[in-house]
């Protein structure tokens, strides 16, 4: 098997992107103090059309030379936006239609697995900080939780690499 060249690969412009029918996916992320995980996740964002993520609390954002060595310019096709909290994110989201769920280990959460049809029509993933997950009153507001399935002896995965699963499972849910 022959590789595929760049031109092979046929990717858009990060102007026809701009452009281009995205998946009802917003993906918040509350405190993620990595700035590599966020160009990871942005990276992954846009690999998997997701409309915009929303960069929480101490959440690095661009223009950041830690963020372009991850997200190798996704920071420049992905929709971002801040919100000082994760919450006023949240609520924001809430009231405009969004259904809500924190990506976090919580009594009641639902195995990602099972989530075979999208809970609403715009969906809002939030991703927490690398050691205290999300914060509780965020978890509080949501309207659901999900857990990603695990066997080993961790209790988590990295954030950037949850968030590539989660985006992927809804990706392939929520494309038309």
């Amino acid at each position: 098997m022959k590789k595929k060249t760049m031109l092979e690969l046929g990717r858009m412009s990060p102007e026809e992107f701009s452009h281009a029918v995205k998946i009802p996916l917003t993906v918040v992320l509350d405190d993620v103090r990595s700035e590599l995980n966020v160009g990871s996740i942005l990276r992954t964002a846009d690999a998997f059309a997701v409309e915009r993520v929303v960069m929480c609390g101490i959440t690095g954002k661009p223009p950041s030379h830690e963020i372009h060595k991850t997200a190798l310019g996704a920071e420049d096709s992905v929709a971002w936006t801040y919100c000082p909290s994760a919450l006023e994110a949240v609520e924001a989201l809430k009231r405009d239609g969004y259904h809500v769920a924190a990506v976090e280990q919580v009594h009641g959460s639902v195995s990602l697995e099972q989530v075979t049809t999208p809970p609403a029509a715009r969906v809002a993933l939030v991703l927490g900080n690398e050691v205290k997950g999300v914060a509780q009153e965020v978890v509080d507001a949501c309207h659901s939780c999900l857990e990603l399935p695990q066997c080993g002896t961790k209790h988590s995965l990295n954030v950037a690499c949850t968030a590539a699963i989660v985006m992927w499972h809804f990706f392939n849910l929520l494309r038309s």
